[in-house]
């Protein structure tokens, strides 16, 4: 498992609703950040850099559909997933939520074991995404803190992959010469 808890970021202006996420996310081992609209959302996101957003669509001023928006048109910060989750049933609702650019689309009222393993998912396939700051010639890729690390070092901290080391056939022969006796055994 990932050497840090995940930061998500639940985004609704119902009290309420912040309440029983925040409670479901940390009890499951999640740190929780919190926005009741649209620009405290993206000001939290800017600041902080959640691993994901969980995302109400209807809210006053601006509403989730222009957030993910205006999320996605921000390099900086469009790698990250967001999970609408609302009363809104209809599939034009759900349409526009993925072409607004959302991963993944939950109706309320939701079962927490469900949305809970969506999370789960889309944590971890968040690593897959976007792009890795690799050097060129020793393969080292930079971290958050933009620090260099080894790539099995780096996504060990960050996904649940665990690497085994072990040398190709091709390195073999690079490093020792002809191994076509070991390769018989």
């Amino acid at each position: 498992m990932s050497k840090h808890k995940p930061l998500i970021l639940a985004v609704d202006d119902k009290p309420q609703n912040l309440q029983f996420l925040g409670k479901l996310l940390s009890d499951n081992g999640y740190e929780v950040g919190m926005a009741q609209n649209g620009y405290q959302a993206l000001n939290f996101v800017k600041k902080n850099d959640p691993d994901l957003i969980l995302l109400d669509i209807m809210m006053p001023e601006m509403d989730g559909y222009e957030v993910c928006k205006s999320i996605k048109a921000d390099f900086s910060i469009s790698h990250i997933p967001v999970i609408f989750i609302t009363a809104k049933t209809d599939t034009d609702d759900v349409v526009k939520g993925f072409d607004a650019g959302g991963v993944d689309y939950v109706t309320k009222p939701f079962n927490p074991a469900e949305l809970l393993a969506r999370i789960r998912t889309h944590v971890e396939m968040k690593i897959l995404r976007g792009l890795l700051p690799m050097c060129s010639q020793c393969k080292k890729i930079r971290d958050d803190k933009g620090f260099w690390e080894q790539v099995d070092s780096y996504l060990e901290d960050h996904s649940q992959l665990i690497f085994t080391h072990g040398i190709c056939p091709d390195c073999l022969d690079s490093l020792y010469g002809d191994t076509d006796w070991y390769k018989k055994r």
